[in-house]
């Protein structure tokens, strides 16, 4: 199976992060997790995206706060799929993380999930590599339907309550 790379763009961002972790690890998805910054280590940052393909890597989240561009340095230079986290910070509160993380320049795609929103990132994840690993979709669908039964079971106690 491949891994999941998760770069973060500060040791700060971990609680957040630290969602996806547990997604990742619930579904038995190997990861590794670095911290790496677009402005203040732009070199380490490229080879790692350069070589992630080569060293078992499938997807590539990057979760970045503020000027957030960690996403789009390491989509620039890899073909795998980067998927970003906008993390909540600064005096916008995550909207200039987000807006820094969706608008990406034609050619160089970035999943973007909402800020903060690091399970539905390790998710996203799961399903792009689940397209070659049917055990991994059986488990994306047994969850699914889990979501499923949880919503009916509400609506029935609900409609028990109301109903008296």
């Amino acid at each position: 199976m491949k891994k999941v790379a998760i770069i973060m763009g500060s040791d700060s961002d971990l609680p957040v992060v630290k969602g996806a972790v547990d997604e990742l690890k619930a579904y038995g998805v190997p990861f590794e997790a670095h911290v790496m910054s677009a402005h203040r280590t732009p070199e380490l940052a490229s080879k790692f995206a350069s070589s992630a393909k080569d060293n078992g890597f499938g997807v590539i989240i990057c979760a970045a706060g503020m000027a957030a561009h960690l996403a789009g340095v390491i989509a620039g230079h890899t073909t795998l799929p980067v998927i970003g986290i906008p993390i909540k910070s600064g005096a916008m509160n995550g909207l200039d993380a987000l807006l820094a993380t969706v608008m990406m320049p034609s050619g160089i795609p970035v999943a973007t999930v909402a800020i903060d929103g690091a399970k539905n990132a390790a998710v996203l994840a799961i399903q792009m590599l689940a397209l070659s690993d049917d055990a991994l979709d059986a488990k994306l669908s047994k969850a699914k339907q889990d979501m499923i039964d949880g919503v009916v079971a509400k609506d029935e106690k609900l409609q028990k309550a109301l109903l008296g």
